[in-house]
């Protein structure tokens, strides 16, 4: 790649409805396409705005069957694939919409191009994001279950992949969308988090609440604070108008996660 990756992850509360059956948000799914097909028609085709890559979140695609399906021992095979059709579901609903809108999506599922160990993302084949990068295709990936070398089967968040894409094709920015303006301490939106500061900000951070099972506001800021290169991360507020658009646009919104 000549130009600067972007990594735009959209969360599925700003997706789907939270409730425990699978009920997606159509209207704000294709706002969500319109933005970022109004923001890239040169960058998906390799031009100043650079190549994207595209990850959502399950919502109630997969937290609830997650939650559903897990037992002590671990999920069941039968469990494994429920959750995995699931969020291949709203996948589809993603790119079909961003397709409808001209950008050149495809979906890309890690249920069969990655092994977890623990949770965390072992090994994961890319060689086929890079040349889709280099022909303009966006792919489109999503938080998913995956095979996993030490419980047999593992959730993989989308904002773990999202940092892991981040750093295996060294991106520019990051965008984590979310349904709230930011990370947010006593209602105040935190504009910037470092290492330095985490620590005393960390008591105002929330984890996981209701069905989410893959740590809330504060798991997104603790992969964010992993990455060990100085790329721009941001969280921000996908579910008001024109955010998406800005953040392709090279706008700052929400907190900025850095190094320093």
């Amino acid at each position: 790649m000549t130009t600067p990756l972007t990594i735009l992850k959209l969360g599925g509360s700003i997706l789907t409805e939270k409730t425990d059956t699978p009920t997606p948000k159509t209207a704000a799914i294709r706002r969500c396409a319109r933005e970022i097909a109004g923001s890239i028609p040169r960058a998906s085709q390799g031009g100043v705005g650079g190549p994207l890559i595209i990850i959502h979140g399950a919502g109630s695609f997969g937290h609830p069957q997650a939650k559903e399906h897990s037992t002590p021992s671990g999920f069941t095979n039968f469990g494994i694939i429920e959750i995995h059709r699931a969020v291949a579901s709203l996948n589809d609903r993603v790119v079909e919409a961003l397709v409808t809108n001209g950008v050149p999506a495809v979906p890309l599922h890690p249920f069969g191009c990655m092994v977890a160990e623990n949770g965390r993302i072992a090994e994961m084949e890319t060689g086929q994001i890079m040349i889709m990068l280099a022909r303009g295709i966006v792919p489109v990936l999503h938080g998913d279950v995956v095979m996993d070398m030490e419980t047999g089967a593992s959730i993989v968040s989308g904002d773990q992949l999202a940092t892991y894409l981040a750093v295996k094709f060294k991106a520019a920015r990051v965008g984590l969308g979310t349904a709230v303006d930011g990370v947010l301490a006593d209602g105040a939106v935190i504009p910037r988090i470092t290492p330095a500061n985490f620590e005393s900000l960390r008591p105002h951070i929330k984890g996981s609440e209701g069905t989410d099972v893959t740590g809330g506001m504060l798991g997104k800021v603790l992969e964010l604070l992993a990455i060990e290169t100085d790329i721009n991360s941001y969280i921000f507020n996908a579910s008001k108008e024109d955010m998406i658009a800005g953040f392709l646009s090279g706008d700052e919104p929400g907190t900025k996660v850095a190094k320093g």
